[in-house]
């Protein structure tokens, strides 16, 4: 006997209340009864879609990363004109990504396999998407591509672990659209034109990681071995006379 379509509305319906559950108490918090229950479905219907809760949060795992990352509409892709539509598109949907939001949020504070999987396969990501802008000459190659890809994954992340304090600071309810849209321009800056007017620090912090004979000395004041800005050696005191 051939087997039971999918329905696919339903199975939907059941990921997307796994989605706020999980992301609103946590994976241990959210039971296959009450996702059961906000999708309007048996627990026994719920396993029958997924096998399993655990292939249930995969599958939640799955549609964030593609939902944060964009799968299906890179930001590569296209015309300038095409990039700042798809911008606009995500600064006017901020409330409609909230359970999204939240949910990435709590799988990485979590810890675990799970939260793990997530971060990992953001930085994969990250660094697939720091790859083709090289290659398509939109972004410059940095000295440690891997360790790049972990910084600018972890900076995305930094406003939805810290939504209440950022929100706090700027005089905004947490990530609105508004906060979210004032950070744009500035965000963009930072990685368009870089913070430091000239590469005095960057050079120095080369040299002083290369062992080179102005710091392979130790540290020269109280700042600590490396600090491009520590303080010049005191002179030498006269040796004495025996």
């Amino acid at each position: 006997m051939a087997p039971a379509p999918v329905d696919a509305s339903t199975r939907d319906r059941i990921r997307d209340a796994a989605l706020a559950l999980f992301g609103r108490h946590g994976y241990a918090g959210a039971s296959v009864r009450d996702i059961a229950v906000r999708a309007g479905v048996s627990p026994a219907l719920v396993i029958h879609h997924f096998g399993s809760k655990e292939a249930l949060r995969a599958e939640c795992d799955a549609l964030i990363v593609d939902e944060i990352m964009g799968r299906k509409e890179s930001l590569l892709d296209g015309e300038p004109g095409d990039l700042a539509a798809t911008m606009q598109r995500w600064l006017a949907d901020v409330d409609s990504h909230r359970a999204s939001l939240d949910y990435l949020t709590r799988m990485i504070t979590d810890g675990g396999a799970a939260g793990e999987r997530l971060f990992d396969d953001l930085v994969a990501r990250t660094r697939a998407m720091i790859d083709q802008g090289v290659a398509a000459g939109t972004m410059r190659a940095g000295s440690d591509p891997a360790m790049t890809a972990v910084i600018i994954a972890t900076h995305g992340l930094v406003p939805l672990l810290l939504e209440h304090h950022l929100g706090r600071a700027l005089g905004e309810q947490g990530l609105s659209p508004a906060l979210v849209r004032r950070m744009t321009l500035p965000t963009l800056e930072l990685y368009t034109h870089g913070l430091y007017s000239s590469p005095a620090i960057l050079e120095a912090a080369s040299a002083a990681l290369a062992g080179s004979p102005e710091t392979s000395r130790g540290p020269r004041s109280d700042k600590g071995a490396g600090d491009p800005n520590q303080d010049p050696d005191p002179p030498a005191a006269p040796a004495s006379d025996p």
